[in-house]
């Protein structure tokens, strides 16, 4: 025969399987004797539900310390809770199927309720252990009363006791665990919330105590705010860029373009600063290569938001490329650039006919008055950094007089000139 004409068995090598019937589990006669004994003893156990209550109510109170609290603080609900567990347990034991659905949601419940409650996990899990070892034992106890006969059976359903058991211990666990962690999110937020009023200088006198407990700072103290842009701290609200030195007390707030650091630099009415606020947060050299931005101290947690409203005035000072600007050591510079406005008048008034000179020609001037300045009135050393004579310095100087008519030996010319310097460095970007 053709190859292509083989039958497909004719191509076969092996044996021919044979088909097997298929057969349906059949509980053997000793599981059905072993569940008619379970639920002979089950029946009796749901009509003395309230005692088998109080047998577990007591056992809690003695073995678990968190629930003798419970009891103590609410003896009626913790009553009712265990009541409604077990009634879960002894009718599972009647009709598993029908009963699944009420006695997980039930046990889901409990595990919500007493993590938002604070009672300890391993407290919650043993309590549900010592209920499902009273049921068992119960079960044994009303057998051997009622069918001595039949003990013998319960070994045949004992495993599927202990794997409900086992099942609602995993399932609470579950619950409290996922209760737990919007708990945390929810008081994080909560804080995250406290914190941003207090920073914007909206938080409301009622709100401090919760606030200075959620924050862990005492509402009463001294505080500097600290700015940081740029070597931001990766991670959640409130995560330290950098180890934090023991003993101090911050707290990092993330926001969108600047983290902030709460500082507390000592205590309220002693006027002194014990605590350095950049070494405080971690940001010391090489820690933090963005800009710095730290303000003065204020009195209490309910100015924050004046002390956040000076750190972002000192970040303003921070030169582009990076650095620390602590505003004790800038005022006149914060001075300036606090009002634009008065800043920029006060360059036109001063600085105008500079200002109108040839770029170059101008250039040169301004230049010559900043390194006089930075060279604290020595023209000597400005001619040095400015790689020209003394005399050419004087020169330049007098010309810079005779144009904005101000003499650099006057006091009040010179301040003004220095904060017109300053105010069209800072403003002039």
């Amino acid at each position: 025969m053709h190859p292509a004409v083989r039958t497909r068995a004719t191509n076969r090598t092996g044996p021919t399987p044979v088909p097997q019937p298929r057969t349906r589990r059949i509980r053997s006669l000793i599981d059905a004797d072993a569940l008619r004994a379970l639920h002979r003893a089950a029946r009796v156990l749901i009509d003395d539900l309230p005692d088998l209550t109080d047998r577990l109510v007591a056992v809690l109170r003695e073995q678990e310390p968190a629930y003798r609290t419970a009891l103590e603080h609410d003896h009626a609900a913790t009553w009712e809770e265990v009541h409604r567990s077990l009634r879960h347990s002894v009718t599972s034991l009647l009709d598993p199927r029908g009963t699944r659905e009420a006695a997980h949601r039930c046990t889901w419940r409990i595990g919500v309720t007493r993590a938002e409650q604070g009672l300890p996990l391993d407290a919650l899990l043993h309590a549900f252990r010592l209920g499902g070892s009273l049921v068992w034992q119960r079960l044994v106890e009303e057998t051997s009363r009622s069918a001595p006969e039949d003990i013998r059976l319960l070994v045949h359903v004992a495993t599927d006791v202990w794997n409900f058991v086992d099942e609602h211990c995993s399932l609470v666990a579950d619950a409290y665990r996922q209760a737990e962690r919007q708990l945390a999110w929810r008081r994080e937020n909560r804080v995250r919330l406290l914190a941003t009023a207090l920073l914007d200088g909206t938080s409301r006198i009622a709100d401090l105590p919760e606030t200075a407990d959620g924050l862990r700072l005492p509402e009463h103290g001294r505080y500097v705010v600290v700015a940081v842009v740029g070597g931001r701290p990766q991670g959640p609200t409130s995560v330290r860029p950098a180890p934090v030195p023991p003993g101090t007390s911050v707290y990092w707030h993330s926001g969108v373009e600047v983290d902030y650091g709460i500082v507390l630099v000592g205590d309220e009415g002693d006027g002194e600063d014990d605590q350095d606020p950049v070494a405080a947060l971690g940001l010391s050299a090489g820690t933090c290569e963005g800009r710095i931005g730290v303000g003065s101290a204020v009195t209490g947690l309910a100015s924050v938001g004046d002390a956040r409203r000076l750190a972002d005035l000192a970040l303003s000072i921070c030169p582009p490329d990076g650095g620390t600007v602590r505003l004790t050591e800038h005022l006149p510079e914060a001075l300036v650039i606090s009002c634009p406005e008065l800043g920029a008048t006060l360059t036109e008034q001063v600085l105008g006919p500079l200002l109108r000179l040839e770029p170059a020609d101008r250039d040169v001037l301004l230049d010559t008055l900043a390194a006089w300045f930075a060279c604290d009135g020595s023209a000597q050393r400005a001619g040095e950094q400015l790689y020209c004579h003394r005399n050419t310095v004087l020169n330049r100087l007098r010309r810079c007089e005779q144009l904005t008519g101000r003499s650099l030996a006057r006091p009040l010319d010179v301040v003004q000139i220095s904060l017109a310097l300053t105010a069209r460095r800072l403003l002039r970007g």
